[in-house]
Parts: structure tokens; sequence; C-alpha cells
């Protein structure tokens, strides 16, 4: 047979095109849908927040309460 993308002559089993790699069929599967990944928050916001409670804390043993 031959290859529907670059006419080379290949086995008649074969599963791709020993030349150019096309498939000689098409594909049974489809991969699966990626979903898209969440956004991190990003990490100077929590710096900033442990910062904060940090400076809060200091505060409240400071003030003995």
């Amino acid at each position: 047979m031959k290859c529907r993308s670059c006419g080379a002559e290949i086995a008649d089993k074969a599963l791709i095109c020993y030349r150019c790699g096309t498939a000689t069929t098409e594909a049974k599967y489809q991969p699966a849908e990626l979903r898209p990944r969440r956004a991190r928050p990003n990490m100077v916001v929590i710096v900033l927040i442990v910062l904060a409670l940090l400076m809060l804390a200091a505060y409240f043993v400071h003030q003995g309460i």
C-alpha cells in the first residue's frame, strides 16, 4: 500500500509510514481534554499575608492580650 502523505510504498499491516511517520488509519481513541489549571495564589500575596499575621501576633503579645 502507499502512504497517503508521502507516497512511499509501505507494508499492508503497517501502522505508520516508515518514511514520514504518518498514521495509516485514523485514531481509534481521541485524547482526553485537558482541564485548565487553576491559578495558584501569587507567592508575594502569601508572604504579605504571613507577615501581616506575624505583626498582628507580635502586637497582641506586646499588649499582653
